[in-house]
């Protein structure tokens, strides 16, 4: 074989790579587009809904279950995704994106719809600029990511402590801008992280599972980069 063979396989391997990888993170954002949109559409449904509203605001404590069945949910995907069967980890995501429509629904509620959509249009276009920046960047984000992880979970933790006990307002806010700031990170991290999902995975099958996971990261990237600047700029109906 000489140089110009090995130079044209090369190349036709090359861009077979690309066409599959770019499929692959196609499915991956059309599957968190879904989840969005099964969220959105549980949301809208019961925020315009008085009697459901009225009814999750007097029995706070359903909301903190549902929050709490989120949390499982999200460590199960997360840890035991390697054990799991395809259909489980589906069947987890969709029940995270249906029990998350029901416990945004009251925020929903309490913002204007001209917030809401203006939440949305802000969020899609950060988290469109932060993935094109994962997508293309070649710098490693690997570090970056551990880093804003462990803000992450700094912000649960102080999240969690204000809602419960400290009710503090000043608080809530500043949790919320640095929200914004950390996620806008995550999302280029985990785009760059499916990526490589794609190069390393050792069997389709485990792929197939990679693209749920890789699905739920972004989705949760995108719901919190929209509720945290819902909280930051969104206008209340009263």
């Amino acid at each position: 074989m000489n140089f110009e063979d090995f130079n044209t396989i090369s190349k036709a391997q090359a861009g077979s790579y690309e066409s599959g990888l770019r499929a692959y993170m196609v499915g991956v954002f059309n599957k968190m587009f879904m989840a969005l949109g099964l969220t959105g559409a549980i949301s809208f449904l019961l925020s315009t809904n008085k009697q459901a509203i009225l009814f999750m605001f007097q029995h706070r404590s359903i909301l903190i279950l549902l929050a709490l069945a989120t949390f499982g949910i999200s460590f199960t995907l997360s840890l035991g995704l390697h054990k799991m069967k395809l259909s489980t980890a589906n069947g987890l995501f969709w029940a995270f994106a249906t029990l998350n429509g029901i416990i945004i629904a009251p925020l929903l509620a309490i913002y204007t719809g001209s917030s809401v959509a203006m939440a949305f249009l802000s969020s899609a276009a950060l988290f469109g600029g932060m993935s094109l920046v994962g997508y293309t960047t070649k710098k490693d984000l690997t570090s970056f990511g551990t880093f804003l992880f462990v803000g992450l979970i700094v912000i649960c933790i102080t999240s969690f402590i204000n809602f419960i006990w400290l009710h503090n307002s000043a608080l809530s806010m500043a949790l919320s801008a640095i929200s914004v700031l950390v996620f806008c990170g995550l999302t280029a991290y985990n785009v760059q992280h499916i990526k490589r999902f794609y190069e390393y995975a050792p069997s389709n099958e485990i792929l197939s599972k990679l693209a749920v996971l890789g699905a739920f990261q972004l989705y949760l990237d995108f719901i919190n980069l929209f509720t945290n600047l819902l909280r930051l700029f969104g206008e209340s109906k009263d």
